[in-house]
């Protein structure tokens, strides 16, 4: 509940970051296509070393030595991996700025002249501020062994708020590409903000802590020998992200810009949902797992509980962007230089993503369950597969298959997203068999996944009912009248239909 309530204010703060942004800068500007692109290349860092990797090296490790009572070592684990982490992320950053030309030239390649220049620039800028994030990472993993949520996951909303607060101070009086090189410095700021409110309460849990070079350490010595495997992991997993990426900036202006709005709402339910369930669950089962009979049945017990949490809420959402992503999209972005028509296109995205959502969402508990077993290189393999899929795929659907289909190239962007989802369905699945081969039978039981998705068309096709018959209304006003009975009737179909967790769902609400 922490997890999801944290998770939560900080992703209604990038809400209202992208609608603010999207209220100055529109959809085809060249400055909003080089500021999302800046944007991306140097959280690569940030997703590289951060919540992935440290979290599936790290946290296991320290976890374990916490639930076993020895907090001294604990902490002098922390401290160790604290410096080895701020120095291995500090010659990157200055490596990165260096080079950030080369980085521009392999990875937006359709940039040219003015908007290339500007590229250049703002990743100079955001990347010292990535590996401030890269460091609040580790105060997340330190505070989520100690069962402290709320702060790590609530710590985002100052980054968002320095970035809202930059645009509506400088956005009516700056030119676009001065105003993106503001709201870059603003995003630096918000970074050491994040990482500094974390500070105090890393130091309470763990009174202990001292930084220092320690490789003499088991310990540290094996969260080093998980890292790297995860590491690979996760980087393939950002390549897949940067050939997205890449192919995107070879679409006409304006598709950088909707996939990356369209990845915001996107990545909501995710983070919501799936992030906030396996990252709960991850302390726990690195404590209580292990490679006994008894081990295996906790973790089966966990695990399918988690998945069942997480399609009650993954499924909804999903149908929510494939049948009423324009009233979403309308709703948070429509505003300013923002139009009806961008919002439509962006739903189209939206909706290609919505291919892949609890995919995603089920392979993160998935590939925490390996994390709490310490096998970190099955999860590898299987976004290696992810990646070359995405690679392949994603050159088809969106450069030659518009062609095919006599569609606007833009539309190609849809078909990233669509790809992409196909190739989450795959590795989840790869990941699913593997782990049941190892500690027996795990995941959704087939009747719970056909209920939730009949309630879930129900309620759609009574949002369309009242999509159609209420007369033209602004945005926000529409998605009230629409959204709200598509959650109603879900809910009343989930709970006539007896599927588990609505009731308890209900209880929530009407405590609320």
């Amino acid at each position: 509940m922490f997890v999801a309530a944290g998770i939560l204010l900080s992703r209604l703060a990038g809400l209202v970051r992208l609608q603010v942004f999207a209220h100055y800068f529109g959809l085809e500007s060249d400055a909003a296509d080089a500021f999302n692109a800046a944007f991306r290349i140097p959280n690569f860092l940030q997703n590289l070393f951060g919540e992935g990797a440290l979290s599936a090296s790290f946290i296991p490790v320290y976890a374990a030595l916490v639930a076993r009572g020895e907090r001294r070592d604990a902490d002098r684990v922390a401290g160790a991996v604290g410096t080895l982490l701020a120095l291995l992320v500090s010659v990157l950053v200055l490596a990165g700025v260096l080079a950030t030309p080369l980085l521009i030239a392999a990875i937006a390649p359709g940039f040219t002249g003015d908007k290339r220049e500007l590229t250049i620039q703002l990743v100079r800028i955001l990347f010292p501020g990535a590996g401030l994030l890269v460091l609040s990472a580790w105060c997340l993993g330190v505070l989520n062994s100690h069962q402290r949520f709320l702060l790590s996951y609530t710590a985002p909303v100052m980054w968002n708020a320095a970035m809202i607060a930059t645009l509506v101070i400088f956005g009516a009086s700056s030119s676009l590409p001065r105003l993106a090189a503001l709201l870059a410095w603003g995003s630096v700021i918000g970074s050491f903000v994040q990482f500094a409110v974390q500070v105090p309460a890393v130091l309470r849990v763990a009174p202990d802590l001292r930084f220092a070079v320690d490789l003499a350490s088991e310990q540290v010595r094996i969260v080093s020998r998980n890292f790297v495997p995860v590491f690979i992991s996760r980087g393939v997993v950002q390549v897949s992200a940067y050939i997205d990426a890449l192919l995107a900036s070879l679409l006409p202006t304006g598709a950088v810009t909707g996939i990356a709005n369209a990845q915001l709402l996107y990545t909501l339910p995710i983070s919501l949902f799936g992030m906030s369930v396996a990252a709960a669950e991850l302390p726990t089962m690195s404590g209580e797992a292990g490679a006994d009979a008894r081990g295996h049945e906790m973790l089966r017990r966990r695990l399918d509980a988690g998945l069942q949490r997480i399609a009650f809420f993954v499924v909804p959402s999903a149908m929510a962007f494939l049948a009423l992503g324009d009233v979403l999209v309308a709703a948070l972005l429509q505003t300013g230089r923002f139009r009806h028509e961008d919002a439509l296109y962006v739903w189209g995205i939206l909706a290609g993503s919505a291919v892949g959502l609890l995919a995603s969402t089920l392979g993160r508990l998935y590939s925490s369950s390996y994390y709490a077993l310490r096998d970190t290189r099955t999860p590898l393999r299987f976004a290696i597969v992810r990646v070359v899929l995405t690679t392949v795929l994603g050159y088809l659907f969106a450069i030659p298959l518009p062609r095919l289909l006599g569609v606007p190239q833009a539309w190609g962007a849809a078909g990233l997203t669509a790809s992409a989802g196909i190739a989450g369905w795959v590795e989840m699945l790869l990941l699913r068999r593997t782990l049941n081969a190892r500690v027996g039978t795990t995941g959704l039981p087939a009747s719970y996944v056909v209920k939730l998705w009949t309630a879930a068309a129900a309620g759609a096709g009574v949002a369309w009912a009242v999509k159609l018959s209420i007369p033209p209304l602004p945005p926000i006003i529409a998605a009230m009248l629409i959204i709200g009975p598509y959650g109603l009737v879900f809910l009343a179909m989930t709970l006539a239909l007896r599927v588990e967790g609505a009731a308890q769902t209900l209880r929530i609400v009407l405590r609320r």
